[in-house]
């Protein structure tokens, strides 16, 4: 028989980090992995490098030859939208299946005691899903303790507003995260921008942007609409909700709870 295999997957997020952290002591043999996209915020690649020198043992980098824009010319320049997330598939549980092979596996996934949600589940018999967090009690105060307590703290681009890891274009930001990447990474927007496509026959049209293509977004008076909005947005929570978490304390931010859970293997 083969020998189990232990595999722990990092998505450059708050929740696989402190995960990863915990589980550094608890497991020798564990194998942690990134399913590069390419198309990461470089925020998200130096704090993997971070990680990656306190846990002493290499992060494995998938996708080495095949990042976003080989796909995107496969489907045809169709960019990924929430009912068409080929971005997911292709690029994050593809190959980590494909990593993990056909041997006995236990994945580690990082879904916190206090969250209702399942997360990654493969449909390959051989890959057993385990839940560190929720077997522990361990909530969102928690994993800020553990990440406090390492001394990796936070993603550092919480600090400038940004909710999750995950492609500096992900389809599933909010307006006010593109008007923040504007902001602080200009020619990421550009970059973004770039891959749109605006086109008068029907369903020729790609945008990340549902209703507003970036090259609107980016306008001064919509900027300044977007970021009126959310604050109204921001006063409504505060108001329903006055005893903020600790992250919001430090990182300065409001966590959107409503937040679209579904690209979860890229998020956590």
């Amino acid at each position: 028989m083969s020998k189990t295999r232990h595999i722990l997957g990092l998505s450059g997020g708050k929740d696989s980090t402190a995960l990863a952290i915990f589980m550094r002591d608890k497991v020798s043999e564990m194998e942690y992995v990134f399913c590069d996209t390419d198309k990461e915020l470089d925020e998200t690649y130096e704090y993997l490098n971070r990680v990656e020198a306190f846990l002493g043992k290499k992060i494995i980098r998938l996708n080495a030859k095949a990042g976003f824009d080989h796909w995107l010319e496969v489907y045809g320049g169709y960019l990924p939208a929430p009912n068409m997330r080929w971005c997911t598939k292709m690029l994050k549980l593809k190959p980590f299946e494909e990593y993990v092979g056909d041997e006995p596996v236990i994945s580690y996934v990082g879904i916190r005691a206090d969250e209702n949600r399942v997360g990654y589940i493969s449909t390959k018999p051989n890959i057993t899903a385990v839940y560190p967090y929720k077997e522990h009690g361990i909530d969102y105060a928690g994993v800020m303790r553990i990440l406090e307590e390492s001394g990796i703290g936070l993603p550092p681009y919480l600090k400038w507003g940004r909710l999750h890891s995950g492609c500096y274009f992900c389809f599933f930001q909010r307006p006010i995260e593109w008007v923040r990447l504007l902001e602080h990474h200009p020619k990421l927007f550009d970059k973004a921008q770039a891959y749109e496509k605006e086109s008068k026959d029907p369903g020729k049209s790609f945008t990340w942007s549902h209703g507003m293509p970036l090259a609107e977004l980016r306008k001064p008076e919509n900027v300044a609409k977007i970021k009126a909005k959310h604050l109204e947005m921001v006063d409504r929570n505060n108001a329903a909700r006055p005893n903020k978490k600790l992250v919001e304390v430090l990182a300065g931010l409001e966590l959107d709870d409503d937040q679209p859970k579904s690209c979860l293997i890229c998020q956590l």
